[in-house]
């Protein structure tokens, strides 16, 4: 029984592929037109990657991974940062309650490292700033 379904499956192939042959279009040289250069689009995650966003961690948007190069920061104090967003200001991440006077200290000798931006749904929907998926 396989084999015979097996054998109507190839002759069915074989018939098919002749069957739907379709002959070759020519160029219709009356209207040729000349291409239109690419049209440059930039969509808000590449938009915002040019302001500070791109240059220092932004405290409303950036994840986790970010945080990795600050001594101290990763992962409990970043996740502490993240929990407690959006800010303001710069400063308003002195106010996060619970904090330790050692992270107090981490945090005010990284301030110039911090910026603060509007928080885009692009970086923070979904949880992806605790796990953007990189792995």
């Amino acid at each position: 029984m396989k084999n015979l379904v097996r054998l109507l499956a190839v002759i069915a192939l074989i018939i098919g592929s002749f069957w739907g042959k379709v002959p070759a279009q020519a160029l219709n040289l009356t209207s040729i037109a000349l291409p239109s250069p690419p049209v440059a689009v930039l969509n808000a995650a590449d938009a915002k990657l040019t302001t500070e966003f791109g240059a220092k961690i932004d405290l409303n948007n950036s994840d986790i991974r970010d945080f990795r190069d600050l001594r101290g920061f990763y992962p409990n104090l970043a996740g502490k940062i993240i929990k407690n967003a959006p800010y303001q200001e710069v400063e308003d991440v002195l106010n996060i309650p619970g904090l330790s006077a050692t992270q107090k200290e981490r945090l005010q000798a990284n301030l110039e490292k911090f910026t603060v931006t509007e928080p885009s749904k692009e970086f923070i929907e979904g949880d992806d700033r605790f796990n953007p998926g990189v792995y």
